[in-house]
């Protein structure tokens, strides 16, 4: 993952009420050449960066299906707004953001989306409350319908972990070091096995938890008792939603995908 080279990148005026921002993009493959629709990747979090999730540049190489990455508002190398209160990170943001983004490369009659964990919640707000024609395949990795669902899978997952990891899970954002030093030891069994976890990865986790990185946006309430289970009904593009046996969204968590939206297709993977 380390060698692999954007075909571009850069940033994106973006205006959000009296804040003046940049978006930092990587695209991988002809955005432009409109032979195949662009596939637009939504990092997790909230709080995350793209890092992680390059590998999927692999789509461009050998499929020639165009790639777009970028770092959400408030991460990575996208504008920081250290001094926002918690309640200016908002759906409706962050919404504003990816819009801005699909208009910028000029594809909203054509793409298709890949959200991972937050980044699935924030593509399938984005359908049910915008419903953009332009929106022709859903892809839902590793997500949740509800964080109430999340909550209480993280709480089974937990009952196998010695207590220094449940307590820093539990305390959360308010001790961030221990939080960090748990979740490390949560997503060696179930967020990434590979020992040691890619630098992608870690680098990720530090862009919140490292000594210069910024939790602003992961201290955000944003998903605070959210759900979208009665919603799901108003999911009209084809969907395939995809978890692992070993998931932190284990199947219940991801079921609901499966039973409301129209056009789905769920794939668990077994060792994974």
């Amino acid at each position: 993952m380390e060698n692999i080279t954007a075909s571009e990148e850069g940033k994106i005026d973006f205006t959000y009420g009296d804040d003046k921002c940049q978006t930092y993009y990587k695209t991988f493959g002809d955005v432009r050449d409109r032979s195949k629709r662009p596939l637009i990747v939504l990092h997790g979090g909230p709080g995350l960066i793209h890092d992680y999730l390059v590998i999927h540049s692999d789509l461009s190489s050998k499929y020639g299906i165009p790639v777009i990455l970028y770092d959400q508002l408030g991460n990575g190398r996208s504008t920081h707004l250290k001094e926002k209160a918690p309640e200016f990170w908002t759906f409706e943001l962050f919404i504003a953001e990816l819009e801005n983004v699909i208009d910028y490369f000029g594809i909203r009659d054509g793409y298709d989306i890949l959200g991972h964990s937050w980044g699935g919640i924030l593509a399938s707000e984005f359908e049910v409350r915008k419903q953009p024609k332009g929106l022709k395949h859903l892809i839902l990795g590793n997500s949740l319908a509800a964080s109430s669902l999340w909550n209480e899978s993280i709480g089974q997952l937990l009952q196998a972990f010695p207590d220094d990891v449940k307590e820093g899970i539990v305390g959360g954002m308010k001790e961030p070091q221990k939080y960090f030093e748990a979740l490390k030891k949560l997503h060696a069994v179930h967020g990434c096995a590979a020992k040691p976890f890619p630098s992608a990865l870690m680098r990720t986790l530090e862009s919140v938890f490292g000594p210069d990185g910024d939790p602003t946006v992961a201290s955000a309430p944003i998903v605070k008792d959210w759900s979208i289970i009665d919603r799901l009904h108003l999911v009209r593009p084809p969907t395939f939603v995809v978890n692992g046996r070993k998931d932190l969204s284990q199947d219940f968590v991801v079921k609901p995908f499966f039973e409301r939206i129209q056009k789905v297709k769920w794939v668990t993977f077994e060792h994974s």
